[in-house]
């Protein structure tokens, strides 16, 4: 005892100081993505407002011309053309600015030199302000500029005519380039992942940097599933559906812009260096351990072999009383209802039979059948079909009584059987009637029925044995042929077969 003990007690103080020191890892991990995802939030909340701030200049500009038309006079056009220049080479993330008129288009932008040849009426955040009177900046899905050939983020503003029709739109679009040369200046390791993805489930920008996935769908990972149902911000461990790298996820809501942020640390490597001093310790730990375990061993292998061989004794002992118990069940229990097999119930009415006829008393016998049960396997299926049985074998056994001798067993298929002792024939048909209305209470949907639900029909039948006379086998006949006469009746009833030799 006292050698376990020590031993136990080395591989416990060890295993609790890992433990511990991986707790204050992932901690920390969790802290780092957190401030790190707070950050990227930051930075595209503020390269977002840098670029919505001069489309709101634009807007403000070309509004309150009193001509109230996208199309000016070419000096005011001139003059904006050199505004907007100078906003694109002051802001390293603007990719351009431009203003389309109704018709989608080109008007004025801060191209060097203008080119006025394109319509852009087919883009999503044109179509977007075409229906939409919102004055606020709109978030587009990510295209290819059809000036640059670069990939870019649209945001957009509406333009309004003084009586607030649709005058065109005032786009800047920001260059991925300028968000992916931020984020690979991150430090996330070799197998981390930083993103920019759309509140409604599209990728944006990520490293690592895949053109060819930009603008998907991300509405089936487990991270956007989790920044759904949660508050804006959380952090937990994902799997990516990208490479099936197991991260420490952290995700943030921008403040004002229908876009989130993730900063992912990898698992692995977060957890390289716990897991190299975990094994250097643990390779000590156990070394000690197992020098101690020798020095006990002859001490306690007398002990050991003792208590050996009363285990097995025990082991033995309780399985095979493990085993009469279950070939006890297995040889008197039906598996499926719970009831008693057929083997009981034959056992138990030639025991029953003898007795009546040796004391010149009445043994009664309920056949029961549940009605239109093919029709129920059918429509619903023998799984359904087996908690059917299950639940009109549970009513049986309420309405049986449980006096010594009454049995209720499972006959066979849908056929239950309850005999009944001391039992005359109008005895016999109340419990008969007390089951069918138990079990038509129950109300189980049977769309093939007559009933709607399902029920039962019963044969009930008596008899005072007498000896040399009557055999078992004729009280089950009996009852059978009455369960058919209240099959064909209709069903969903009791009948009775004529009392024999009652005395």
């Amino acid at each position: 005892m006292f050698v376990a003990v020590v031993c136990l007690s080395l591989v416990a103080i060890d295993g609790w100081r890992s433990l511990n020191a991986r707790a204050e890892l992932l901690g920390a991990s969790e802290r780092n993505t957190s401030n790190l995802a707070r950050a990227m939030a930051q930075h595209a909340d503020d390269t977002i407002t840098a670029a919505d701030t001069c489309l709101a200049d634009i807007v403000e500009r070309i509004e309150s011309d009193a001509a109230a038309t996208v199309r000016a006079s070419a000096p005011a056009m001139e003059r904006l053309h050199r505004l907007m220049v100078a906003q694109v080479n002051r802001l390293p993330q603007l990719n351009g600015l431009f203003v389309y008129d109704e018709a989608g288009n080109w008007v004025v932008n801060s191209r060097p030199v203008m080119n006025l040849a394109y319509n852009n009426a087919d883009r999503e955040y044109f179509v977007f302000h075409r229906t939409h009177t919102d004055a606020g900046p709109h978030i587009g899905v990510p295209v290819v500029s059809r000036s640059t050939g670069k990939w870019v983020l649209p945001v957009s503003r509406r333009l309004n005519r003084p009586d607030g029709g649709f005058a065109g739109v005032a786009l800047a679009t920001i260059d991925f380039d300028y968000f992916t040369a931020f984020y690979q200046s991150l430090d996330i390791g070799k197998h981390g992942a930083v993103a920019l993805l759309h509140n409604e489930g599209m990728m944006l920008v990520r490293r690592p940097f895949d053109e060819n996935r930009i603008g998907s769908s991300i509405v089936n990972t487990p991270i956007y599933r989790q920044f759904q149902s949660t508050s804006r911000t959380g952090t937990g461990f994902f799997r990516s559906t990208q490479d099936g790298e197991l991260r420490l996820n952290s995700y943030r809501a921008l403040e004002r812009y229908p876009l989130f942020v993730t900063a992912a640390l990898s698992r692995d490597e977060v957890l390289e260096g716990w897991r190299r001093d975990t094994m250097l310790h643990s390779c000590g730990v156990l070394l000690l351990a197992v020098l101690l375990a020798l020095f006990g061993k002859r001490l306690i292998q007398q002990i050991e072999m003792r208590l050996e061989a009363e285990k097995e004794l025990l082991k033995a002992r309780d399985a095979l009383e493990s085993l009469n118990r279950s070939l006890e069940k297995l040889a008197l229990q039906d598996g499926l209802t719970g009831l008693a097999n057929r083997r009981q119930f034959d056992v138990t009415l030639g025991s029953e039979f003898s007795r009546a006829t040796r004391a010149g008393t009445e043994l009664a016998f309920i056949m029961i059948d549940v009605d239109s049960f093919k029709q129920f396997n059918d429509l619903y299926g023998h799984s359904a079909g087996d908690d059917c049985l299950r639940t009109i074998s549970k009513a049986i056994r309420t309405q049986t009584p449980k006096r010594p001798g009454d049995l209720a067993a499972r006959y066979g298929g849908e056929e239950i059987g309850i005999l009944l002792p001391l039992t005359d024939l109008a005895g016999a048909q109340a419990v008969a009637e007390r089951v069918r209305k138990a079990i038509f209470e129950l109300r189980i949907p049977h769309a093939g029925s007559a009933f709607g639900v399902v029920t039962i029909s019963a044969g009930v039948a008596a008899v005072r044995p007498q000896r040399g006379v009557d055999e078992p086998g004729a009280l089950i006949e009996a009852a059978d042929q009455a369960l058919y006469a209240a099959k064909a009746a209709g069903r969903n009833r009791v009948h009775s077969a004529p009392a024999a030799r009652a005395a």
